[in-house]
């Protein structure tokens, strides 16, 4: 019964809701600019709250946090590639496009969870928050160095590279890492009074705008169900095997390695098992324009990530308890 209850949070129902409106097709649709600002105010938010934890915290944890968002973030995506490569007899430059994203990590799966965490009274440290404004990149450049070892090409080194700063830099420049880092040091950095004046604004209503950012989520997600027949049983079942891996990774560096309490452990755990749909799609889109958009947009958005909201939060909460116990 409990594990059914878990599902019945506003925020998980949202999104059931946009998937239902999606499937009866209804008229329901967002205006882009509110999905925008919605966007801006949950990264603002989750930022804030990330650098006041951080003011209190030891430098010593919050360096080891980064390593561990490295860690993550370039063990997943090769690991995401094998499976592809090996047991999928995937194309080299489609799996690269893939592992990409599931190297990275979901603002929006992220979101979900601290929801989650939320509504059943859950603490957390601000740690998981540092790593999920540095696990975006290191994805990114693993996909782009696997998609150029595939190709093979007679391209030269100072071409390569040229290519791979220029996408270094449209990461580091992307608009949720601004808003993540930028925020995250106002946070860490204002005076305490001052930051507390601000603060009831990203708390009162945090988690109702995060339910209108789930319920457009939702719309979106059901609009790629229908692409399941053209990708094969084998990517659909690795888009829900490759959170269960990612997470298992994450539930051993938030406990083991960070030493988290069981919200910090949950949360790591769902940057583990998140797939980037938002931030890695325009890049890849880019630096591997052979690779096919709707396998990988599919994958994250499609399959991952709605079983990470409706099951995998839950199931990783549940097993960071007991870690923690």
């Amino acid at each position: 019964m409990s594990a059914f209850a878990s599902l019945l949070t506003p925020a998980v129902m949202f999104f059931v809701l946009g998937v239902g409106a999606q499937a009866f097709r209804s008229d329901l649709k967002f205006p882009p600019d509110l999905v925008k600002a919605l966007s801006i105010y949950l990264l603002v938010g989750i930022g804030l709250h990330g650098g006041a934890e951080l003011a209190n915290a030891s430098l010593g944890t919050a360096v080891q946090a980064v390593l561990a968002a490295l860690v993550l973030g370039v063990t997943l995506p090769l690991v995401a590639y094998a499976i592809l490569v090996k047991l999928g007899r995937l194309g080299k430059l489609d799996a690269a496009a893939i592992a990409a994203h599931y190297g990275s990590v979901s603002a929006g799966t992220f979101l979900a969870a601290s929801a989650y965490l939320q509504a059943k009274g859950v603490g957390y440290e601000g740690y998981p928050v540092i790593m999920l404004a540095v696990m975006e990149t290191p994805a990114i450049i693993i996909g782009l160095v696997l998609a150029q070892a595939a190709r093979n090409s007679g391209a030269g080194p100072a071409s390569a590279n040229d290519g791979m700063l220029t996408m270094l830099s449209g990461a580091a420049r992307h608009g949720s890492i601004v808003l993540l880092l930028g925020s995250m040091l106002i946070g860490a950095t204002a005076a305490p009074k001052a930051l507390v004046a601000v603060m009831p604004f990203y708390q009162t209503i945090f988690l109702g705008a995060l339910c209108l950012y789930l319920l457009e989520l939702g719309m979106v997600a059901a609009q790629r169900l229908g692409e399941f027949s053209r990708m094969g049983w084998f990517l659909t079942v690795f888009g829900v095997a490759m959170p269960l891996i990612g997470a298992a990774c994450g539930l051993a560096v938030g406990h083991y390695w960070l030493s988290l309490g069981a919200g910090g452990t949950t949360l790591v755990a769902v940057l583990g098992a998140s797939a980037s749909y938002i931030a890695v799609p325009p890049a890849v889109r880019m630096a591997i324009p052979e690779a096919n958009p709707s396998l990988y947009l599919t994958l994250s958005l499609g399959i991952t990530f709605p079983f990470n909201v409706v099951v995998g939060i839950p199931l990783y909460h549940s097993i960071a308890e007991r870690l923690a116990a």
